[in-house]
C-alpha cells in the first residue's frame, strides 16, 4: 500500500491521479475529504486529519510500503526550519513504529550549498530528519517551482509586468509541478530501489527572467516585462499577502541564495525534465492569466 499526502496540492493531486491508474492500494491523508472527487473517493482509503497529526499518520502509516512525503507550505509559520522539523517529526516515529520500506519526499536542489537559505534550509533538515530513520528514501531536489509564478498572475494580466528578487540577467534553474509528479509517482511504483539518494530535478531550459519575459509576452500575446525588486520590496510583497515576518524574510534568504548560485552545483549534470517554460506557459500560465 502507498500513502499520499497532500492529495489536493498541487504536486499530490498529480501524483496520487496516476497512481489510480496503477496496480497498488492507495491511502490518502487529507484535512478535508469533501475536496477529493467521488471518482478518487470511490478508490482510496481515507485518513481523515492533517498528517501533521501523530495519530493521524500512525494510523495512517500501518500495513505500508511507501509514502509520498510533502510538508505543505505554511506563509505564516514563523520560523520555516522549526515549522519543517515539527510537521515531520511525527511522520518519523510513525515511519520506525510501522516499518515502512520507502519514502518519496519532496526537497530542494542545492544541499550541498552549505549556507542558510530560508526555506530550502528547512527542506535539507526535514531530509535529514527522515535519513536519521534509516528508511530507504528519495529526496527530489526541484530547484525554483514555476508554479511559484501563479501568484502574480493577476499583476500579468493587468499591469504586463512580474517581480522577483532574482538577477535580471542571471540563468534561473526551474522545474514544472507535473514534472516533479511524474517522477514521484514513478518512484512510489518502483520497488526494486533501497538506500538514500537525492534525484535532481531540472527543467530543460535555463532561463533569465528577462528571457521569461520573453516567453510570456510570446505565449500571451502581449507585452510582458520582468521587474527586479529589492529584498526589501520583495518582503514588503510577501507580508502584504499575509506571510510572517519569519516566513518573509525565508523567502528574501531564498531568494539570496538563488542568485548566489545554489541551484547551480552539484556534478555529474542530472537529466534535464521534459516540460519546457514555453510548454508551461501555454499549459498553465496563459490559462491563469486568462482567466
Amino acid at each position: 500500500m502507498i500513502v499520499v499526502t497532500t492529495p489536493t496540492g498541487r504536486i499530490g493531486r498529480q501524483v496520487l491521479d496516476t497512481l489510480l491508474d496503477g496496480p497498488e492500494a492507495i491511502r490518502v491523508i487529507t484535512r478535508d475529504p469533501a475536496r477529493l472527487s467521488p471518482h478518487v473517493r470511490e478508490r482510496v482509503e481515507v485518513v481523515p486529519g492533517s498528517h501533521h497529526d501523530s495519530d493521524v499518520v500512525t494510523t495512517a502509516f500501518a500495513g505500508v510500503d511507501c509514502v509520498f512525503w510533502l510538508v505543505p507550505p505554511n506563509p505564516r509559520a514563523e520560523h520555516p526550519v522549526d515549522y519543517y522539523l515539527e510537521f515531520t517529526r511525527p511522520a518519523c516515529e510513525a515511519i520506525t513504529r510501522h516499518g515502512v520500506r520507502r519514502v518519496v519526499g519532496v526537497s530542494s536542489l542545492g544541499r550541498e550549498y552549505g549556507h542558510h537559505a530560508g526555506h530550502l534550509s528547512a527542506a535539507f533538515a526535514m531530509d535529514a530528519l527522515i535519513e536519521a530513520t534509516q528508511v530507504g528514501y528519495r529526496a527530489l531536489r526541484p530547484p525554483f517551482f514555476l508554479e511559484n509564478l501563479l501568484s502574480q498572475a493577476q499583476m500579468i494580466r493587468n499591469q504586463g509586468v512580474f517581480a522577483l528578487a532574482n538577477s535580471r540577467d542571471r540563468p534561473l534553474r526551474t522545474v514544472a509541478a507535473r514534472d516533479i509528479a511524474a517522477t514521484a509517482a514513478a518512484l512510489l511504483l518502483d520497488a526494486s530501489w533501497s538506500g538514500q539518494d537525492g534525484v535532481p530535478l531540472i527543467g530543460p531550459d535555463d532561463l533569465s527572467p528577462d528571457n521569461m519575459a520573453q516567453v510570456m509576452s510570446e505565449v500571451l500575446d502581449r507585452p510582458v516585462r520582468f521587474q527586479q525588486i529589492s529584498t526589501a520590496e520583495y518582503k514588503a510583497m510577501a507580508l502584504t499577502r499575509g506571510a510572517s515576518e519569519g516566513s518573509a524574510q525565508g523567502l528574501v534568504d531564498m531568494a539570496m541564495a538563488q542568485n548566489d548560485g545554489i541551484y547551480n552545483g552539484g556534478s555529474p549534470a542530472p537529466e534535464r525534465t521534459a516540460t519546457s517554460f514555453h510548454q508551461w506557459c501555454v499549459n498553465v500560465l496563459r490559462p491563469a492569466v486568462l482567466a
